[in-house]
């Protein structure tokens, strides 16, 4: 079966990754996906709860360059991309590359740069290149951005708009730990984090082969006019000012085959989509005002959306 391979890269990376991360099983298969969809991903949760050391623990569990981008409103685009500087002995303009040319980058509290310096992750993100001076630079063939931000503080930062939260393939929430897991993590870390016992368990390579298995996941033509439709609606509803873009249903069925071959199938369900749905879609859709008042937030109308769609249509 073709998502065997597929089933036991993510047992590899999901084992390590507990080692640091305890009893989110569900929150590190998203990370998980997110790697095998080639996309990236957006964490949004209060400090504390191991933002940092999903993105690290994942760099040191393939063997990636890790480098950490700490966001602040005085930070310029080329400290993000790098800059051109000119060798007297030479007498040539050379590139010194920024750390968005690491494979895993983590973008720390993003939202508090400015909507200058977060443009400058717009063509990286999507593209998989940078330009500076009119040079373009081509990233690594495993780069990600897993990008963090804080949901409480809003003095400060600067919201991130509309064209940059839809080049995060997913939006994901860690949440506190259950007080039996609590316990767990005060044993674990009493003498040494176990960030620095864990190792690489799977290759470039393997990551690269799982990549494209993944895309061979059966998705049947009714269940793409359900998502399809799924999409659809989130532009037609009443609720929401702003829908999904066509990137969101290019997202929902890609994540729908990364979900189908981690259940170890090589076909996609209805059910896949339904949960995959709120991380892929809520944050690409903008609430009504009007909604708002009422407390409806993007989550609560997508569970009204798929409630409401039939995988007939």
């Amino acid at each position: 079966m073709k998502t065997k391979l597929i089933y036991e890269f993510r047992e590899k990376i999901l084992n390590n990754l507990e080692q640091v991360i305890i009893g989110k099983t569900k929150t590190l298969d998203q990370i998980i996906m997110g790697l095998v969809c080639q996309g990236h991903l957006l964490i949004e949760d209060v400090p504390g709860l191991g933002k940092t050391m999903i993105a690290k623990s994942m760099a040191k569990s393939l063997g990636c360059d890790f480098k950490r981008i700490q966001f602040t409103p005085d930070m310029l685009p080329s400290d993000v991309t790098g800059v051109s500087i000119f060798n007297q002995a030479t007498k040539k303009f050379e590139f010194r590359p920024g750390p968005i040319m690491a494979e895993i980058i983590l973008a720390d509290e993003i939202n508090r740069a400015t909507p200058k310096t977060q443009s400058a992750l717009l063509e990286a993100m999507e593209e998989r290149q940078v330009t500076v001076d009119g040079i373009t630079h081509t990233l690594p063939p495993t780069f990600m951005v897993v990008g963090t931000q804080n949901p409480i503080e809003y003095e400060g930062t600067f919201p991130l708009p509309e064209a940059q939260l839809d080049r995060f393939l997913m939006k994901i929430r860690i949440g506190y730990p259950s007080a039996s897991t609590e316990l767990q993590i005060l044993d674990a870390q009493q003498f040494q984090h176990p960030i620095h016992k864990i190792k690489s368990v799977a290759t470039r390579r393997e990551l690269k082969k799982v990549q494209e298995e993944v895309k061979h996941v059966f998705v049947s033509n009714a269940l793409k006019r359900y998502l399809i439709q799924l999409v659809r609606s989130t532009r037609e509803n009443e609720d929401i000012y702003l829908g999904a873009s066509p990137r969101g249903s290019l997202a929902l069925y890609k994540v729908g085959q990364a979900f189908a071959a981690f259940q170890g199938r090589d076909f996609v369900t209805p059910d896949d989509i339904k949960e995959i749905v709120e991380p892929v879609l809520a944050h690409r859709i903008v609430v009504q005002p009007s909604a708002r008042i009422k407390n409806l937030t993007a989550s609560q109308i997508l569970s009204e959306i798929t409630d409401l769609v039939s995988i007939n249509t």
